[in-house]
């Protein structure tokens, strides 16, 4: 079994059986990554040590909930890429500039402290066009992402890093930002699935801002019920952020099988 092609959901379910450890999906994601990415050029920074750190503690986490039972958190233990607009607490966010090249955040994007507390394994931070001022990913000032359907095409952009990763299983789903269509348009051009939610139903705090009246956090994932999967952990009100809306969170995954909220 190739754990690096799983969705959410499969890893999910063999995690919960015990027929797989997270450190196993990690190292699996991280050497696809060495293996691939030198072509594909997804990733701005890797954290193969931190994140093969809380594989370990999302294992032991995973062995308590099958002790005792009860629900599990959908993400506990599931490899993910960032997009580099989005601060992560201790780890270079560069926005695909060399303004920022040195710059690591003293604290987490909203959405971070999110997929943090629903065990996400953070691999790294993905390439994108400077400032999200671009639809290619041509434009950062680090190099450009390669389409990996078509080594000579991009992946689209801003978020061209984040679906770049998806669509080569160099992590199981991602997270980029949509402005005026970047996380849409690489999605489209990388056959994964990308959503950018309303404005205000995910926190934009801790996100680098491009125009901060329309931009907007979204997943980028293998199938449509991991995108529900992880918009539902990542929406909802944030008093930090004067645009978050609040109104309760549905269960997204739930509703793509018809069911009443």
């Amino acid at each position: 079994m190739e754990l690096y092609r799983l969705t959410i959901h499969q890893a999910h379910e063999l995690l919960e059986r015990g027929e797989i450890s997270s450190v196993d999906l990690t190292r699996a994601v991280l050497d696809r990554i060495n293996a691939i990415d030198p072509r594909v050029q997804a990733y701005l920074t890797v954290v193969a040590d931190r994140a093969l750190e809380q594989a370990q503690n999302a294992d032991a986490q995973w062995a308590e909930y099958r002790r005792v039972g009860g629900m599990t958190p959908p993400l506990l233990g599931i490899p993910m890429a960032i997009k580099d607009e989005i601060c992560t607490r201790g780890v270079r966010t560069t926005a695909g500039s060399k303004i920022l090249g040195n710059f690591v955040p003293p604290y987490n994007a909203t959405v971070m402290e999110k997929l943090d507390a629903a065990g996400g394994i953070l691999i790294g931070k993905t390439n994108q066009d400077e400032f999200a001022m671009g639809s290619s990913t041509e434009n950062s000032r680090y190099f450009t992402t390669r389409n990996p359907w078509d080594l000579t095409r991009v992946p689209g952009g801003s978020s061209g890093g984040s679906a770049a990763a998806v669509a080569a299983d160099e992590t199981i789903f991602a997270l980029g930002t949509d402005t005026g269509g970047s996380v849409r348009q690489p999605a489209s051009f990388t056959n994964t699935v990308g959503l950018r939610p309303t404005y205000g139903r995910v926190s934009r705090y801790g996100v680098i801002a491009f125009a901060s009246s329309l931009d907007q956090v979204g997943p980028l994932t293998k199938d449509v019920r991991d995108a529900a999967t992880v918009l539902g952990v990542i929406a909802g009100h944030d008093p930090r952020e004067a645009t978050s809306v609040n109104r309760p969170v549905p269960d997204y995954v739930a509703e793509l099988n018809g069911q009443p909220r």
